[in-house]
């Protein structure tokens, strides 16, 4: 059976129309740089249901990014059209220079398939599907390649364009974006959109310090802290970065718990050389709340592996945790090991002012207007991040979809229906005595010593903590207090709690024990 080339009229209205899907796929920056200047100039029918193509561009650079970035596009493109199964090559050549020789060469022969080919061809309406006609008449290649109605250009990209800096920028930005999407990063949590204070200061220098020089600096890189804290944010920030700079890095993100799934789902399917494969070729390797592995020894043994093969090529590990390795209850010691070999850091509870600057980046990110003295009330109210983004999301809630203004009544009413919510499930359900013992154990005092009338700093501070506990966790009257307390009159007991209150606003370390003792008692609370 014959093969049949179809002529450059044929040839140009199927790119058209190709083109036209791929303008419906990318980017206005990728579309304008990889496709308009890199057209189809040949078609060769090979049979009914197969046929060959040729893409003329400009340089090696342009064939080698098109071969790995958008291959599978360009062809599934064409095939739409010509409704025939298309293997793609590519020809260095300039495009205009080679349709003009294309058409010199067509205009020697017909037109038209001849009758012999037409056994090949059949009728060429149906062979290249419903959705195809050839034309009478076809525009130049030139009007082919004119930019899309809208565009501030009459004509195709020079090569100088093509590589100008704003140009190169766009399309490395469009597979940035591409990439982090298909890792599964959130595009908000990037360097730019992070708040740094002293609680989170050495993580996010550690953590810019990797981004820069991933597999070089800090390996591993294990962030450990409580809920809401940003270890996420900065984990994730770390890939946007790298990204930003190559595209083409191999990153796997997941959660511990996707770790475990996955490699569950892979030994139940016999998949598990796959799942190998993957894991263990990542360059950078980011793995989110860690601590969900303990206990699970075939996971354990897994991740151990995985653990070593990628150190192995020198390739990134990022860890996150809501404690140390230390504190990792049924860790295997041979991961504990491995990450205490890094650079552990722990990130502190967000101060009172770094909460306030969150608020207004949350808010800003959201397109809500948010005054800073709404912001700061916002902050006092509400102790994570996370929190934080909550509350922004419910705000922005009643203003669009209720028409509301962001005005103190209505912040004031969401704070008190969210902190309601939050009181009702994170409530300590103890006796007095429980929670004196506990802030007496913490502290390391004992709590005969804390009750009694002496005064110096540290039996102050424990005293101090546990009438504020007693106050605003249990509800306790600060006359009921004041007797637990060798029978303090109930103005003391007043002076503790604010003075404890105003800690809280400005003392990172008072944060981080208040956060502490109250997730202690709500675990142990019955």
């Amino acid at each position: 059976m014959q093969t049949q080339s179809l002529n450059q009229q044929e040839v140009q209205k199927i790119w058209s129309q190709a083109k036209e899907k791929l303008r419906q796929q990318l980017s206005p920056a990728a579309f304008n740089t990889w496709i308009l200047t890199n057209p189809l100039v040949e078609i060769e029918i090979i049979n009914q249901t197969t046929a060959k193509g040729v893409i003329a561009t400009p340089t090696a650079f342009h064939a080698t990014n098109l071969k790995k970035n958008l291959y599978s596009q360009l062809k599934s493109a064409v095939e739409s059209v010509i409704n025939k199964q298309v293997e793609l090559t590519f020809k260095i050549h300039d495009p205009a220079q080679y349709i003009a020789q294309q058409k010199i060469m067509s205009n020697k022969q017909p037109s038209r398939p001849t009758q012999k080919t037409n056994s090949v061809l059949g009728s060429s309406q149906q062979q290249l599907g419903s959705s195809f006609s050839f034309p009478d008449n076809q525009s130049s290649f030139d009007q082919l390649t004119t930019p899309l109605k809208g565009s501030s250009a009459d004509r195709s990209p020079t090569v100088a364009e093509l590589f100008s800096a704003q140009n190169i920028q766009a399309t490395n930005s469009d597979r940035a974006l591409t990439a982090s999407r298909r890792t599964g990063l959130r595009p908000d949590y990037k360097f730019k959109t992070f708040a740094v204070s002293g609680s989170n200061e050495m993580a996010h220098a550690a953590a810019t310090a990797v981004s820069k020089h991933p597999g070089q600096a800090y390996n591993p890189l294990f962030l450990y802290g409580g809920v809401g804290v940003g270890k996420t944010h900065l984990m994730q920030a770390i890939g946007h970065h790298v990204l930003k700079k190559d595209p083409s890095i191999k990153i796997i993100y997941c959660t511990g718990e996707e770790f475990t799934n996955e490699i569950i789902d892979a030994i139940r399917n016999k998949r598990a050389i796959k799942f190998k494969k993957r894991f263990r070729t990542a360059q950078i390797l980011m793995i989110d709340d860690i601590q969900f592995i303990a206990g699970k020894n075939a996971v354990q043994e897994e991740f151990f592996h995985t653990f070593n093969a990628v150190a192995k090529m020198s390739s990134q590990i990022i860890l996150t945790s809501d404690r140390p390795p230390q504190e990792i209850n049924l860790l295997e010691d041979r991961l504990r090991s491995r990450f205490e070999a890094g650079l552990m850091v722990d990130i502190q509870q967000p101060s009172s002012e770094l909460r306030t600057a969150i608020v207004l980046i949350k808010a800003k990110a959201a397109g809500v207007s948010l005054p800073i003295s709404l912001a700061e009330k916002i902050a006092k109210s509400v102790s994570s991040a996370r929190k934080i983004e909550g509350t922004i999301a419910i705000i922005r809630s009643e203003v669009e979809l209720k028409n509301k203004e962001v005005n103190e009544d209505l912040i004031d009413s969401i704070l008190t229906k969210e902190n309601s919510l939050t009181n009702a499930s994170n409530r300590i359900r103890l006796k007095p005595q429980k929670v004196i013992q506990k802030v007496c154990e913490y502290y390391q005092l004992k709590p005969i010593v804390v009750k009694g009338k002496k005064r110096n700093k540290d039996l102050v501070r424990a005293r101090h903590m546990a009438m504020f506990l007693l106050k605003k966790d249990l509800d306790m009257s600060y006359v009921e207090i004041g007797k637990w307390f060798s029978n303090r009159d109930h103005t003391s007991i007043m002076h503790a709690k604010r003075k404890i209150e105003k800690l809280i606003d400005d003392d990172e370390a008072i944060i981080k024990e208040y956060q502490d003792l109250k997730t202690a008692l709500i675990k142990i609370s019955v």
